[in-house]
Order: structure tokens, then sequence, then C-alpha cells
């Protein structure tokens, strides 16, 4: 089944149909969403054929008609002020968590993204539940994977460092950090506080690698980018400490720089191939507004 993605607007994503199928079936196939999620969208008014709205399954399309999909209708099942749904499809979801959230159970919280996600998930009678692919603390913001299936968590877990090519953070830091780029280097070990703590040499601990790259400064701060080589607990906020520049909010690590009223720290770039279809995925979480205001 052939299709042509044209550009899109700010409200719908526009598409132009190649072969003739009936609506439901040429949705189910091109909006690697599920079944009920498409059937909601299309019962909601979402789905527009030659700019009319279409609400019928079997609606005949012939080749050269073009569908309007509203972004808008797509997430009209799913409201969270701590969870944002950037992409779905049948084996995961992309999420972009809020700060004041655990990616899971933890302690005697029940607020929790997976819980969150089990909730949309059931609503829209999808037969599944979220699995944790990997972790953001609760004051961290950013981009998420959660799996809706055993199967595709396994294929991401196990072999994680090959198949996310690109994972960046960013954060606002205490102070003017000198040089635009450079590396940390170290060992990181927890003690029984679950304090993490770095050596330079090995203190039975795992090696940790962050680069980083200044994107902005002021005499008083610096917003930096992290890429990570490896993904150790609480590595960026110790590897930055290290450098003598705390993150900011960091209650744990910081130095009392507190301009947001938040830990500065967003998981904004995340890319991968997908575990199941190995396509190219490449996601950007805008810098949230608070940290690009510390610079004006």
């Amino acid at each position: 089944m052939k299709t042509n993605r044209n550009t899109q607007s700010n409200d719908y994503e526009r598409y132009v149909v190649q072969e003739p199928f009936p609506l439901l079936e040429w949705l189910l196939a091109h909006l690697h969403e599920s079944k009920s999620k498409i059937k909601a969208t299309l019962k909601g008014g979402g789905i527009k054929v030659n700019g009319k709205i279409v609400t019928q399954f079997d609606y005949p399309l012939t080749e050269g008609m073009k569908i309007s999909v509203s972004k808008s209708k797509r997430n009209d099942m799913f409201k969270s002020r701590y969870v944002k749904i950037v992409y779905e499809d049948r084996h995961l979801l992309v999420i972009e968590k809020n700060i004041g959230i655990l990616s899971m159970a933890g302690g005697h919280s029940s607020l929790t993204v997976k819980a969150v996600l089990d909730n949309y998930l059931h609503k829209s009678r999808q037969n599944c539940t979220a699995h944790v692919v990997h972790r953001l603390d609760r004051d961290t913001s950013g981009l998420m994977i959660y799996a809706k299936d055993i199967q595709t968590e396994q294929l991401l877990e196990h072999d994680w460092h090959n198949v996310v090519y690109d994972r960046r953070y960013v954060a606002v830091v205490s102070g003017e950090v000198e040089n635009d780029e450079g590396t940390i280097a170290s060992w990181l070990k927890d003690n029984r506080a679950y304090i993490t703590f770095s050596s330079p040499v090995d203190n039975g601990g795992k090696y940790a690698v962050t680069h980083f790259r200044v994107l902005k400064r002021s005499p008083y701060h610096s917003l930096v980018e992290y890429r990570l080589e490896t993904g150790r607990k609480n590595q960026i906020r110790v590897h930055s400490a290290d450098m003598g520049h705390p993150v900011c909010g960091d209650t744990k690590y910081g130095n009392g720089d507190d301009p947001c009223g938040r830990l500065c720290l967003h998981a904004y770039v995340l890319c991968f191939y997908h575990p199941v279809t190995h396509e190219r995925m490449e996601f950007e979480a805008p810098i949230p507004p608070a940290f690009m205001k510390v610079f004006k």
C-alpha cells in the first residue's frame, strides 16, 4: 500500500491517497496507532476527505483524494497535566514527562507515569499496559519511551545502547562554564544513603562518560547540552557538580542556586531505531521556557 505524506499544518497532518481502499483500512495502515484510537478519531470528526469531515468507516477512497487528520482530535482521549503523548503506535509510546511525577512506582507515591498511561490504555480499550524501559527522576522533565508489551520492552532494554543513537539533555547550571565543550569521565558509586560519589580512579562503581556543549551563558548561569555515552544513575547531576557548575535547583548535588524553582534538567532529544519496524524515530521536546528566561 502506498501513500504520499504532504506538509503538516499546525492542526492537521495531510496525506494523498495512492491506491483505492476503505477509509478505516487506510487509516490503520498509515497512522501507526491503535484501532480503538483511530476509530475514536474518526467518530469524533477528526478525519477530513477532500476538505469534508467523514465519519463513515468504509468510506471508499480513490487515488488522488486528500486526507487530513486532526492532531488535537487524536489526543482528545488523553489529558494529563503531568504527561503528554508525543507519539503512539501498537508497540510503544513516546511521552514528555513533566516534573513532579515518578516514572514508575517507588515508595508510597501512587502518582506515576506508568499509572497515568495504564489508565489511558484501559479507557481507550487497548488490551495492554505500559512497560517501563528507562527512567527519569521525579524532578527531571522530558522524553521517555514506554513499551506496550513485554516483547517490545525486552527488545529495547536488551539492546538499549544500539537502539538509542542520540539522547541529549539540557540543563541550567550554576556559574559561567569556561569551555565551549568537553567531556567528563569518572567512576560513579552509590553509598548506603543513595548518594552517588564520583572518583577519577576505579572505586568499585561504574565508569561514566558525559559530553557537554555550552548553548548560552550569562555571568551567573550557563545553558548546557549533555550527551550521554553511558547511562548511569545521577550521571549528569554528579558530573555537573564535578565541573564546579552543578545543575540549578539540585537539592542533593547543588549549591543552593535555584533560579527556576525546580531541578533545571530536561531530556530534550531522543532518537532511536524502532525495535519492531527498525525505522529511525527522532523526537525533540522544547527547552522549558523557564530555562530560557534565566538568560534574558
